[in-house]
């Protein structure tokens, strides 16, 4: 997670995230490429660049590209995993308005609520 003011767009953070990523990912052979999916917002030179600098192969929807395929086959664009997992964020009320003063203490509250969205991800898998 990186942590920036509300007002920042998120592609403006994209080298942040990726270098911020602490857990690799285990490649079935050398050759195995690892795979990133954006949205239409990292549909520019610079965001792809990043991207595959740091060695990934980018798949980002061009601008309206999800909304003409879903139109033309009748059904609605899905929702991004990432909205989903901010709309469960958003069930924390502490988070939802943040209070803190500082932002080591917000970053510990939403790795709090990660954890817990997980753990209770895991309970009804697992149950």
């Amino acid at each position: 997670m990186v942590l920036t003011g509300a007002n920042r767009h998120d592609v403006t953070q994209i080298e942040n995230v990726l270098d911020g990523i602490v857990i690799t990912r285990p490649q079935s052979t050398p050759e195995a490429l690892h795979h990133l999916c954006a949205d239409k917002a990292y549909d520019s030179a610079k965001a792809r660049n990043a991207i595959e600098d740091r060695g990934f192969v980018p798949h980002v929807r061009s601008r309206g590209e999800e909304k003409r395929e879903k139109e033309t086959n009748g059904h609605k664009a899905r929702r991004w995993v990432v909205e989903a997992c901010f709309s469960w964020l958003n069930r924390f009320r502490k988070l939802l308005v943040r209070y803190e003063k500082t932002n080591e203490s917000y970053f510990a509250l939403v790795c709090l609520a990660c954890a817990i969205i997980a753990w209770r991800k895991t309970i009804t898998i697992y149950g």
